[in-house]
């Protein structure tokens, strides 16, 4: 069934290894061609014992048992090739996968879910490597082994077998209608579990705010609606196949009664004799389980078809932020950054930005103020090119930023979030995150210039302390210091700091100000900040509105006039 156009996309990925898989084809042939041979041995037995041959029958029995031995080598050769191709197939596919996902936009993840895009990594692609181990392993084994066995059956005795496979016709119709009916069922069903996936992703990201209130009953309650839905798809899926397996049994019933009725009649008229009969039931009952097997792993295919379109369709989506053809690195800058004329939207006909500029000099440090949705954080989501504007340029030191490669560009930018986020490893991978080999005296120098040295030295182990999934282990204002090093660790000539300290207590505020202080200096810095405390030393404060600067100047500037920004400031100063 691989060469069913959904599976095609499988194709490159199995070429690479067709030697192993001529080597195991010819042990699918070996292995294949002893049945017709253990069906004629029956019939010779049959004769042997008429005729009371006893020295015969051991001479049969040392055959029979070298048939077996080479068998069970062929099978043997056949499952190993097969696991070790399938499993390397799989590698193929997930890394490609990760890595196509790597290359897509922020825009792609703050619509995709996550749950359902570990599906996708997880169970999806180990599904395709099942259905590759099933379709060379048993399927095509089984297919052969139908073949060569109905061969003999027709060299023994041709009217009988046509009269035994005159309900083959119908069993194929009907396997082929149960294994569409389930692939559509199986394709709802996956995409119910990758939902349940997702839902089970945010809730255990989201567990202390589920607690504070104390929402968990709500929580079960959701879980208990989309886990129903997976079950009721679950359910239709099984029954299709608690349906084929009675009919097509059935039917294989019938042809068994039928081949007692014909071999009958073909006996009384002389045309077969009674261990050519046995030899042929033999025949027949070594072709029951291939034929099941077949029955079910076309079903299984059916299942499977489901996962290779899931993730051949995420590498189908096209990556919206793309590096040039004739992109080159960006070399190293002094930090001057000019956005000229930028026009940018999320949505058409929802414009953020409007015909934008500004020039930021080198070691300049310029705040962007404004209300929530004003643009702020656009501006600087266009500087590393997390996106592209519709009209307009980004240069950094004259350079259009389309026309270098992006990972020179982003190497060469820092950004301090608002949300901290910390990976599973040690305090010293976190802060030389991105980089393979660490140099621990930088780290350390970027530990320290971020207010993170001393309380990292409290810990017994150290820089080598592990920190848990997403930093649960340490305090607001210890992950904020870890994400400033790590911004300041591979020294950046320009540096973003959005909302910082935004949801810090005041004195891991001050301990976190004065981190940024230092790693500000030398570099051209951008700050996003509703607490103006925060910027009141920039150089620049831009006051950003609907996507345009309405006013601009220093902190002292702008306070000693009734500009928007005092108007801020005030009512920080007082209701703050």
């Amino acid at each position: 069934m691989l060469w069913n156009a959904s599976y095609r996309p499988l194709f490159p990925y199995i070429l690479p290894h067709r030697r192993r898989l001529a080597v195991a084809f010819l042990c699918t042939l070996g292995y294949v061609s002893t049945m017709p041979a253990i069906a004629y041995l029956i019939g010779q037995a049959a004769k042997l014992i008429g005729a009371g041959d006893l020295r015969g029958l051991i001479q049969w029995c040392a055959a029979s048992s070298l048939l077996f031995i080479g068998r069970s080598v062929c099978q043997f050769g056949q499952d190993v090739l097969m696991a070790d191709i399938s499993l390397r197939i799989v590698y193929d596919i997930r890394l490609r996968l990760y890595r196509h996902l790597h290359r897509l936009g922020v825009d792609y993840f703050e619509t995709a879910a996550t749950g359902d895009l570990t599906y996708r990594l997880t169970e999806d692609v180990d599904r395709i490597g099942e259905v590759i181990n099933r379709s060379f392993h048993r399927l095509v084994p089984s297919a052969l082994t139908t073949i060569a066995v109905i061969g003999y059956m027709f060299l023994l005795n041709w009217q009988l077998t046509l009269g035994t496979m005159i309900i083959a016709p119908l069993m194929t119709f009907l396997i082929g209608w149960f294994g569409n009916r389930l692939m559509r069922q199986s394709r709802l069903s996956q995409d119910r579990i990758a939902s349940l996936a997702s839902h089970l992703t945010e809730v255990f990201s989201g567990i202390r705010l589920i607690k504070a209130f104390a929402a968990e009953d709500y929580a079960v309650q959701q879980f208990e609606q989309q886990a129903d839905k997976n079950r009721r798809a679950r359910y239709r899926a099984d029954r299709i196949k608690a349906m084929q397996y009675p009919v097509i049994g059935f039917l294989e019933a019938l042809s068994i009664m039928l081949l007692f009725i014909l071999g009958a009649w073909q006996i009384n008229a002389g045309h077969l004799t009674g261990p050519e009969f046995l030899s042929f039931v033999a025949a027949v009952a070594l072709l029951m389980e291939p034929i099941n097997m077949v029955s079910t792993d076309y079903n299984e295919l059916k299942v499977a078809q489901a996962s290779v379109d899931r993730s051949f369709g995420l590498l189908a989506i096209e990556p919206t932020i793309k590096e040039a053809t004739n992109a080159q690195p960006l070399p190293a800058i002094s930090g001057k950054v000019e956005y000229r004329d930028i026009t940018f939207a999320y949505q058409p006909g929802q414009q953020v930005l409007q015909h934008f500029s500004l020039m930021a000099f080198p070691g300049e440090v310029i705040a962007l103020v404004g209300h929530s949705g004003a643009g702020k954080s656009t501006i600087v989501n266009l500087l590393p090119r997390f996106y592209d504007p519709q009209a307009g340029t980004v240069l950094v030191d004259g350079i259009d930023v389309k026309t270098v490669t992006l990972k020179s560009l982003r190497q060469q930018i820092g950004i301090v979030p608002q949300e901290t986020i910390l990976f599973s490893g040690t305090i010293a991978d976190n802060i030389a995150f991105g980089h393979n080999q660490a140099d621990y005296d930088l780290l350390i120098e970027a530990a320290k210039i971020a207010n993170a040295h001393d309380f990292i030295s409290t810990f017994p182990d150290g820089y080598q302390t592990w920190v848990g999934e997403r930093g649960v282990n340490l305090s607001g204002g210890q992950r904020q210091r870890l994400a400033i090093a790590r911004a300041v660790y591979a020294d950046p000539r320009i540096l973003i700091l959005d909302e910082a300290t935004s949801a810090l207590d005041s004195e891991s505020e001050a301990l976190v100000q004065d981190a940024l202080e230092r790693a500000m200096k030398g570099r051209t810095v951008f700050i996003i900040a509703h607490r103006l405390a925060t910027v009141r030393r920039a150089d620049r404060i831009l006051v950003i509105e609907q996507g345009r600067v309405i006013e601009s100047g220093t902190h002292h500037e702008l306070i000693a006039s009734p500009s928007r920004y005092a108007q801020f400031y005030a009512h920080q100063y007082f209701h703050g």
